[in-house]
């Protein structure tokens, strides 16, 4: 769960747009266009699923602004990831140093994203009178109109995400380029109509992105493959329902 959170028109609509490559958030120059947190399930690369909480502004006005505001205050419980979005004509303020203050406080790993570079390049948060900046943190220079900064962004969130959340290699550490992979899949009863299962088809996604070559069969076709095959694979990978069958299939 990554929480974009700022002041109004600061730009983290704008930003998911950039960062999802899609048109997912509703933009636009009037301020508190986002009423309440949007909640958008997504696959950002090179992360994979995350669910991105568009939040009002910090800096929302009267009382329902008041329990806008309050409802984007409860999005910290539920993120993993806080991404600070700054403008250049919006100095920060004590909206955005509480926050920082609350996101140090329950230890969630944050950016201070410097957004619309495009409209003042170079631009970057003032300092205190003895030097520091007026807000803790990792900053990122970014421009959600022309790119700027929006790979560098989608790398340093897969770096800062919980452990659990990075994404782990299922075959790649056992198998080199060009190796051959043969996946034994049983289409019975239990499997599902028309489609393979999520770990299957990660599987499958593994060892492309490791440069290897995936065979997909059923059990009952696996002697047939390995009679096929000019070289012997460097792994076969069986469903645990046919391992006998499979351990029995393949040569020592």
């Amino acid at each position: 769960h990554i929480g974009l959170l700022g002041r109004r028109n600061a730009g983290k609509s704008s930003l998911i747009n950039a960062l999802t490559g899609q048109e997912v958030a509703i933009v636009s120059e009037t301020p508190g266009t986002t009423t309440d947190p949007v909640y958008k399930s997504m696959e950002l690369q090179p992360l994979g699923p995350v669910v991105f909480i568009d939040t009002p502004g910090l800096d929302d006005v009267g009382d329902l602004g008041n329990l806008r505001v309050a409802a984007t205050k409860k999005v910290l419980d539920k993120i993993d990831i806080a991404l600070v979005v700054t403008a250049p004509d919006q100095m920060p303020g004590s909206e955005e140093k509480d926050l920082v203050a609350c996101l140090r406080a329950q230890k969630v790993p944050y950016l201070i994203i410097l957004n619309k570079q495009d409209l003042k390049p170079g631009w970057s948060l003032p300092t205190t009178d003895d030097g520091q900046p007026v807000l803790p943190g990792e900053t990122l220079p970014v421009s959600s109109t022309n790119g700027q900064g929006i790979e560098a962004l989608r790398n340093r969130l897969q770096e800062i995400a919980p452990r659990e959340a990075r994404r782990s290699t299922i075959l790649g550490d056992l198998i080199t380029p060009n190796a051959t992979v043969v996946l034994v899949t049983p289409c019975d009863i239990e499997a599902p109509a028309g489609r393979l299962i999520l770990p299957q088809v990660q599987t499958l996604r593994d060892i492309l992105d490791h440069d290897a070559h995936a065979i997909v069969t059923k059990e009952d076709g696996l002697t047939t493959v390995l009679a096929n095959l000019k070289v012997k694979p460097t792994l076969v990978v069986t469903d645990s329902q046919v391992f006998a069958q499979v351990s029995r299939t393949v040569p020592a």
